[in-house]
């Protein structure tokens, strides 16, 4: 693969994107892209096709290596882009013979591009760790999302702290349930390789998919959103492997509850709970276990487990500010601030979005958005997100995009979208809805409306139709709606 980028003109800093499910093809993307000096731009196979011909095009995309299941929406994307700039983009097929033989999207196949590149190609090391390795999008408050850049050193000293502070042992046999477009997998390919471990792969998120495969092949690590936990824990009994040691496994995006815990312990199935975002190659912080709980009520330790705070080992520092004094706050479990973290596992930047950099890092930290209190044991307890950011399911949604999908309808005068907590998904998006006088739109022909509109996972689950409460200037009072929903 990266002897035939290098054919095809590629080479340090150009931009290769991956539309995939994790598939071996998205794997091989993760060491081939980086050995020809390009970077690698994985994109969420769940978006529509608007946002993925504005990452195609944003993020100077060179070649597209697409699986032609998702040929529905990357097909009117690359139609959609301008004519100079898809010109420039060779467009190359994942075809798996598991999804049936499918209509193509480009001019070639994988097989037949890596096919012209030499085995003995001499690929060369980074000549310098800051070099970008890899471009992940993320929802943004502004709408649009953005390009976070990935540099080499953030991506091994990622393997390493998750190497130590999981731990790992030698050869693990690791289940792919985290899409390897989100935050690179959490950067799992490459920790799992180091660890010369066995990587199962998997199309398709299914309670059977998951289950069989931790039955067939011993499954030892895997990485989920809670969303995971609570399709394994409902599964039918006849479905649960009957296991003679722990699965050791990795959830985020928001705190497990207390019965989902306690069924996967019953199922022999140890959580850890971490924290990060898509700027710090994923996890961070965890919840590291201690001796004085083992004795606890799962009630009781569900709340514990919710915290997290302690920095992997190769993170230099998170702690939560006082953004208005730019001191850190006390560690009471009360003082309310938001969460900055600091290390090499943290971006270079957003792409082309020097204002948006800035925003972001300064003083020595990132500034994450989330707010949370400090306990004294040095455990951090997110509390809010200070920004508009959804998470759904283990994906953020911009609810500013959302709501700019909404002001499409010809009915809407104002809308507002908040998170609405929900026991399958963590949270899901809510919209509230002032339409224009004389206007009357119906709760499930307003949601009707919005499927055409928006990826799946973007959609609001539930719709207020009424007057949005406001400030003395006009502003949204978003805090009044999270209380309703």
């Amino acid at each position: 693969l990266a002897s035939a980028l290098t054919g095809a003109g590629l080479g340090i800093g150009d931009t290769v994107s991956v539309i995939a499910a994790n598939t071996p093809e998205m794997f091989e993307a993760h060491f081939g892209v980086p050995m020809a000096g390009c970077v690698l731009n994985t994109i969420n196979t769940r978006l529509e096709a608007e946002t993925i011909s504005y990452i195609l095009e944003n993020s100077d995309c060179r070649v597209l290596i697409v699986d032609t299941a998702f040929a529905p929406a990357v097909v009117p994307a690359l139609e959609s882009l301008p004519a100079d700039v898809r010109k420039n983009i060779r467009v190359v097929d994942i075809r798996d013979a598991a999804m049936g033989d499918l209509a193509p999207v480009g001019d070639e196949d994988y097989e037949s591009f890596i096919a012209a590149g030499d085995p003995d190609y001499d690929w060369q090391m980074p000549a310098d760790e800051w070099q970008a390795l890899a471009l992940g999008y993320t929802s943004g408050t502004s709408g649009r999302p953005k390009g976070v850049v990935y540099h080499h050193r953030g991506a091994y000293l990622m393997s390493m702290g998750t190497a130590t502070g999981w731990p790992l042992p030698q050869h693990p046999t690791y289940l792919y349930i985290v899409p390897m477009f989100h935050c690179n997998g959490w950067c799992h390919a490459w920790t799992m390789t180091m660890m010369a471990g066995t990587l199962v792969l998997i199309r398709e998120i299914s309670a059977a998919n998951i289950l069989g495969a931790i039955d067939t092949h011993r499954v030892t690590h895997f990485g989920g959103a809670p969303i995971v936990l609570s399709l394994l824990v409902n599964a039918p009994e006849e479905m649960h492997p009957k296991l003679d040691y722990k699965v050791k496994a990795f959830t985020a995006g928001a705190p497990p509850p207390a019965a989902i815990l306690q069924k996967m312990a019953e199922m022999n199935f140890e959580v850890t709970h971490v924290y990060g975002l898509t700027e710090t190659y994923g996890h961070v912080t965890q919840c590291v276990w201690r001796e004085e709980w083992d004795d606890l009520e799962f009630d009781a330790l569900a709340n514990l487990q919710s915290r997290q705070g302690v920095a992997f080992p190769m993170h230099e520092g998170a702690g939560v500010m006082n953004t208005e004094t730019g001191e850190l706050v006390p560690r009471d479990g009360e003082t309310q601030g938001e969460i900055v973290l600091r290390g090499n596992a943290v971006m270079k930047g957003y792409y082309k979005d020097e204002a948006a950099t800035k925003a972001a890092l300064h003083d020595g930290w990132f500034f994450s958005g989330d707010a949370a209190v400090w306990h004294p044991n040095g455990y951090i307890q997110i509390k809010d997100r200070l920004k508009d950011v959804i998470i759904s399911g283990g994906e953020n949604i911009s609810s500013v995009e959302v709501e700019g999908y909404l002001y499409r309808h010809p009915a809407v005068a104002a809308a507002a979208v908040v998170a609405k907590p929900d026991k399958t998904w963590g949270e899901v998006p809510c919209a509230f809805v002032e339409l224009k006088p004389g206007e009357n739109v119906g709760t499930e022909e307003f949601l009707d409306w919005c499927r055409g509109q928006m990826a799946g996972f973007k959609r609001p689950k539930h719709v207020v139709f009424g007057e949005l409460p406001k400030t003395s200037t006009g502003k949204i009072q978003k805090f009044v709606l999270r209380q309703r929903a």
